[in-house]
């Protein structure tokens, strides 16, 4: 499986625009055939970065349908969609991930995925983008993966988690930069996020043996994006 992630720079007058080009074209004519899938389409949470930008992450079945969709936008039926696209937009920035070995998704049965734009409530993520250390993006994996995601899972179990886990990625390999994980994190208690936002984090979570702290021995950038579903995204 691989996931074709999208930041879409919308031009501010164009946004509804934009969102009906993906829920109205891109969303059922990927449903023609059994290559790809949209998961989700997602805005930036108001406050939180830059304006008008759109996340898309499609799912696509491997390599070979990823060709036959590349075909479709280059020369096939989503041609003229693509072209107008990129009337609505200032400009696009994509890459290819794969699932991590610790993701808790690494398949999607793409058969399942909603194709009718139907109507749910809003949910709210958590992206973190991450860049290990030079020669040190293996020890990130499985540190993050023995250790992060275990500390999650007791603190969802504890009842006090902030977020739960999705999924995880690395790019592909000849993908965008080689040396970047992304972390895609259900935001499932939002008072607890207002906390995050208007208090320092409390020493007591960043002494040794917790991941703020070991973390540091195997990255020390990364940068956390909100971003919140539309009522129609496939996925929320």
């Amino acid at each position: 499986m691989l996931l074709l992630h999208e930041v879409h720079e919308v031009i501010g007058k164009n946004e509804a625009a934009f969102e009906a080009a993906y829920r109205d074209h891109y969303l059922p004519a990927l449903a023609e055939t059994n290559d790809a899938r949209l998961l989700y389409f997602l805005h930036h949470a108001v406050g939180t970065g830059p304006s008008y930008n759109v996340v898309t992450i499609t799912a696509v079945r491997d390599g070979a349908a990823w060709e036959r969709l590349a075909a479709r936008v280059e020369t096939g039926d989503l041609h003229r969609w693509a072209v107008a696209l990129d009337d609505l937009r200032h400009d696009v920035h994509a890459k290819s991930l794969v699932p991590l070995p610790w993701s808790p998704q690494r398949t999607i049965e793409l058969e399942d995925v909603p194709t009718d734009a139907r109507e749910h409530e809003l949910s709210l993520f958590m992206e973190d983008t991450v860049w290990p250390y030079e020669g040190g993006l293996e020890d990130y994996v499985e540190a993050a993966g023995a250790h992060y995601a275990k500390e999650i899972a007791d603190r969802e179990q504890e009842g006090s988690a902030l977020l739960r886990i999705e999924a995880s990625f690395r790019t592909s390999f000849g993908s965008h930069l080689r040396r970047e994980i992304v972390l895609w994190q259900k935001i499932t208690n939002t008072n607890g996020l207002l906390g995050l936002l208007t208090r320092e984090v409390p020493a007591r979570f960043k002494r040794p043996g917790l991941w703020m702290h070991d973390a540091l021995a195997v990255r020390d950038r990364w940068q956390s994006k909100l971003l919140r579903t539309t009522a129609w995204s496939p996925h929320w």
